[in-house]
């Protein structure tokens, strides 16, 4: 998927790279190897950041992880040509500060690419809220956007040449993989180790599938150019 995402974005170079939301820095990784950049990566858990740090001096690649808040990042401005968020946004409370610290953090000539869940643009029914509702309380997620938000935040930021795409059909597969993969004895098992948060996760996933099925939810990418200063 990182490597369709970044094809899709016409991204063929990348010196110095920020991963916002990096998880356990496998993109960060991955965009290090196809590129030979070096990248960044920044993630609200110390656990995480550790993980990926280790993951990466294990394989000898240039990726450093801290943790900060994507809302108030840690850089100067125009500090990397190719800032990258994929699986994030959602988490973000404060939308319109998440796209302003991508497009600061983003060198003029740079680009930000933007890989979310989202939701259908228009008014929602009281069922689609209260679906929306009861995966946001199992995810911690804070209230669901269409992705057309995302592109007036990245104008008013002055990203230009936008793109825009839907992929969720693409990634519907992945939520009957996830559910077939929870029912299986291992996966039971493994649930019941993992504790209740994660069971309470695990219990909405056919939520994400009826969302999906019915177009509610959303899987899109955004990408657009920071402007010469």
């Amino acid at each position: 998927m990182v490597d369709a995402t970044l094809d899709w974005a016409g991204v063929s170079s990348a010196q110095r790279v920020l991963d916002v939301g990096c998880g356990l820095g496998g993109s960060s990784r991955h965009l290090s190897r196809r590129f030979g950049a070096s990248t960044e990566g920044v993630t609200l858990s110390p656990l995480q950041a550790e993980r990926a740090s280790a993951l990466s001096r294990a394989a000898g690649l240039p990726c450093a992880f801290r943790v900060a808040d994507a809302l108030a990042l840690p850089f100067a401005d125009g500090s990397f040509d190719l800032v990258w968020s994929m699986e994030s946004g959602e988490h973000m409370p404060d939308k319109p500060r998440f796209v302003h610290e991508m497009a600061r953090a983003c060198a003029p000539g740079g680009r930000v690419l933007l890989v979310t869940w989202c939701r259908r643009e228009g008014r929602l029914s009281a069922a689609d809220s209260a679906l929306l509702a009861a995966i946001s309380w199992a995810y911690h997620l804070p209230a669901w956007v269409p992705m057309a938000e995302y592109e007036t935040l990245f104008r008013q930021e002055g990203l230009t040449g936008l793109r825009r795409a839907d992929w969720s059909e693409s990634v519907r597969p992945f939520w009957r993989a996830v559910v077939a993969s929870a029912l299986t004895w291992r996966g039971f098992t493994g649930l019941l180790r993992a504790g209740p948060g994660t069971l309470r996760g695990a219990a909405v996933m056919p939520l994400m599938q009826a969302g999906l099925r019915t177009g509610l939810i959303r899987f899109e990418l955004l990408t657009g150019v920071k402007g010469q200063s």
